[in-house]
């Protein structure tokens, strides 16, 4: 095996699917023989990923895009034990060492040492220089510690393209659900009807909230989650989020928040069309009870080229922090540590508790489709976009 082809950043709103380097066993110029080299069954599009696209977040152009991914083992290093050829695996998208402090205590989305500039790594991003995964082959590193092995092949491909999800988008949905307290009996708003938003709306349902509220500016994509039985709020609308709130539940608050939107937030009402960065953020603490609790897995960071002002472009916001801290609320912030919850989803996705096609509308797509699918993503498709790099599902 020698070829491999994979979808390039060339530049914003510029991708292009070229050949590429079969990966090797290696880092750098030393061996990895505690790697495995993947041929990739499912590569999803995740909302991430147009924010590179976009010109949002900066990579080097060149960069292979992609984070969420599947495949089938093909090569195994000298030192992985527990994975064979022929297993299909999920990938968390967090690149995790397994061996520092952090990734012993559970925050394999901080691990120290796979990344020199900051402690996160994470495939397809400027984060540690990890070539993305949208593409017919990968390389995955400590794989014995990363690597999500699904018990049964034939099982596993009858139900890919839900289990597909566990490499980022369900889990951190799941994970913005559990910071911000989600539990049985509890009324929570979600922030963005995209495709983590709808994972959030299914989680918060296994994790036995009572009702379920997602709130965005998208039409197609509310219909989508009301479709799934979930409760919408549209907020191109001239009412406030408190008071479509309280059209549903009588109270114009909820117990928990989930932020699925993150920096490429627009306002809403009068503002629906115009990039407010920070509206989902206080719009979460103006929901809240006291007492409750915010989930923040949309992402934030640190620079934004496209930012509509000087201060947003260096990652600081306008915040209502004072209305937060009078209200004794939490909020939990951060990528998801995927590997804390992938098993438990991937069980709930095999046992049947977790059927997602509804809400995700997914549409499997060939590798040379993907320049075209970020193009349809980008104008807020209703859909979940999963590459099919080898025909390995069509099949």
């Amino acid at each position: 095996m020698s070829g491999n082809r994979g979808v390039v950043y060339k530049g914003p709103k510029n991708l292009e699917v070229d050949n590429i380097d079969f990966p090797k066993l290696e880092l750098g110029k030393r061996k990895c023989e505690h790697g495995v080299i993947l041929k990739n069954v499912a590569t999803n599009i995740c909302g991430s990923d147009q924010h590179i696209f976009r010109g949002r977040f900066t990579v080097p152009e060149g960069t292979i895009l992609g984070h969420e991914i599947t495949g089938e083992v093909v090569e195994a290093g000298r030192d992985v034990e527990f994975i064979k050829v022929g297993d299909i695996v999920s990938v968390p998208f967090n690149v995790a060492c397994g061996r520092c402090r952090n990734c012993k205590d559970g925050h394999t989305d901080v691990c120290m040492n796979v990344n020199d500039d900051a402690p996160v790594g994470a495939y397809g991003f400027d984060l540690g220089g990890w070539p993305g995964g949208q593409s017919e082959y990968t390389m995955v590193p400590y794989a014995d510690f990363n690597l999500l092995k699904f018990p049964d092949k034939d099982q596993a491909m009858e139900k890919i393209l839900d289990l597909a999800l566990v490499s980022d988008i369900l889990p951190t949905g799941f994970h913005g659900c559990v910071t911000a307290g989600v539990g049985v009996g509890s009324t929570v708003y979600i922030a963005g009807a995209g495709p983590v938003g709808r994972c959030a709306a299914a989680s918060a349902r296994l994790l036995g909230a009572a009702c379920v509220i997602v709130g965005d500016v998208n039409k197609e994509r509310l219909a989508l989650v009301k479709k799934a039985g979930f409760e919408t709020i549209d907020l191109t609308l001239d009412a406030s989020i408190p008071e479509q709130i309280e059209a549903i539940l009588g109270v114009p608050e909820v117990d928990c928040a989930v932020d699925c939107v993150g920096y490429e937030a627009h306002g809403h009402g009068l503002d629906a069309d115009r990039d407010v960065p920070e509206a989902a953020l206080n719009d979460a603490m103006e929901v809240i009870r006291a007492g409750g609790g915010i989930g923040v897995p949309g992402i934030y960071v640190g620079a934004d080229p496209g930012a509509i002002d000087e201060n947003s472009k260096q990652g600081n916001l306008s915040l209502n922090f004072g209305k937060a801290w009078i209200k004794s609320m939490s909020i939990g912030t951060g990528m998801a540590p995927i590997a804390k919850y992938n098993r438990q989803l991937m069980q709930a996705i095999l046992w049947g508790r977790l059927e997602l096609s509804t809400i995700m509308n997914y549409q499997v797509i060939s590798l040379d489709k993907a320049p075209e699918a970020y193009q349809e993503f980008d104008f807020g498709a209703p859909k979940k976009f999963i590459i099919d790099p080898h025909n390995s599902i069509v099949a």
